[in-house]
């Protein structure tokens, strides 16, 4: 019996593979530097690990409104209030297993088949693939230094087609780690709303800025949708916790399609994202924010020994986004040779890019510097014997 159709627009997630890979190679004995997944070596902070230990104890493990623990909905509208100025209700926040449960939620609800939606060409892939779950056509716009890496207002109005229903943004983006700064987000909001079309924008990496300030649409773009994650500022991976922020008429829609597709997030997890805002925590936080920006300049400052170095460094995330077309056109076998020569795990291009995929790679600087520093020693080794080659 065959599957659904509707599967055949899911590619694999390749790194998913590849990660795969490494860990076996590590079980056999290899020294494996791991900069291929988008997670830190940072564990949850502890005030965010007791409070969730305390809600076990407590017995907090009933299912709460589908929406979200209403603690939980205030603290979060509390934090666009502190950080961004945004007045956001707490009734417009629901709160969702991951961002991926947001995504699904906003998908369902903004697209249908036959509608269009406009998204950076390179890209976070569930992007694309919730779209095309939800039986929409995604035209992947291919982006560059020109316009920061970021689908910036002239793009959505060349690209907005009839059909169009929908432009995403990813500000910081993965896996570019660029932003749109406030005229920017403002610029395509304004360019959107003219065409009568949705907005939805992945701001997952949010807190993880350097040289900018962190910005919300929720500031800019009230109309917009804003989904976000307890799983990287935050350090949050594993307790499958984010957030979508709505415009007033549609939470109930989302509400019900909330009740239906995962009934509520975990119980738990809600308990202990409370702890999140707290001041000892948003010290930690930044603290570590600061090293990550530590990290992102000594492996720049390593990659630019080799002439790998980004002609735009990425200014939030996690991540690089390099291009190997001097040595290579086929990103997946660059990513597999490197491990197996080198045992360093980083993630090829293709995941990411419809086009120009394969002569990318995305570097996660997520372990420590005298790691990643060895990581760039190995990845010399590598291409000079890719040049002799």
């Amino acid at each position: 019996m065959p599957w659904s159709s509707r599967l055949d627009a899911v590619a694999p997630f390749r790194v998913m593979s590849l990660l795969e890979t490494a860990q076996a190679r590590e079980a056999a004995g290899h020294d494996v530097i791991h900069l291929e997944v988008g997670e830190p070596d940072f564990p949850t902070p502890e005030p965010i690990l007791v409070a969730g230990q305390q809600a076990l104890a407590r017995g907090q493990t009933r299912y709460t409104p589908a929406a979200g623990l209403p603690a939980l909905r205030e603290a979060i509208a509390g934090h666009y209030a502190r950080h961004f100025g945004a007045d956001v209700d707490p009734a417009r926040i629901i709160v969702t297993p991951g961002a991926s449960g947001a995504l699904l939620l906003a998908s369902q609800l903004l697209v249908e088949a036959g509608d269009r939606v406009l998204m950076a060409d390179p890209t976070y892939p569930c992007n694309r693939h919730f779209m095309a779950l939800a039986g929409a056509e995604v035209d992947a716009v291919p982006v560059g230094p020109a316009s920061g890496w970021q689908l910036d207002a002239g793009l959505v109005a060349h690209h907005w087609g009839e059909a169009t229903r929908l432009a995403m943004l990813a500000s910081p983006s993965n896996p570019t780690g660029h932003m749109l700064d406030a005229a920017g987000l403002a610029a395509v909001a304004e360019q959107v709303a003219g065409r009568g079309g949705h907005l939805l924008v992945d701001e997952i990496y949010q807190g993880l800025c350097y040289e900018l300030a962190p910005l919300s649409a929720a500031t800019v773009a009230p109309e917009a949708f804003v989904v976000n994650s307890f799983s990287k500022y935050f350090g949050m991976t594993g307790w499958r916790l984010g957030w979508l922020v709505a415009p007033e008429a549609a939470v109930e829609p989302l509400t019900r399609l909330a009740q239906n597709v995962f009934l509520a997030a975990p119980t738990p997890a809600q308990h202990a994202a409370l702890a999140a805002f707290a001041p000892e925590c948003r010290e930690l936080l930044e603290a570590r924010r600061g090293e990550l920006q530590r990290r992102r300049d000594a492996l720049l400052a390593g990659l630019a020994g080799l002439g790998l170095a980004p002609d735009l460094p990425p200014q939030g995330a996690f991540y690089l986004w390099l291009d190997i077309a001097r040595y290579s056109h086929d990103s997946e076998a660059f990513c597999r040779d490197l491990l197996e020569e080198e045992n360093v795990a980083i993630t090829p291009g293709t995941d990411f890019a419809v086009q120009g995929g394969e002569h990318h790679v995305r570097i996660a600087f997520t372990t420590d510097i005298a790691r990643l520093e060895e990581a760039v020693a190995r990845l010399g080794r590598f291409l000079a014997r890719q040049g002799d080659a």
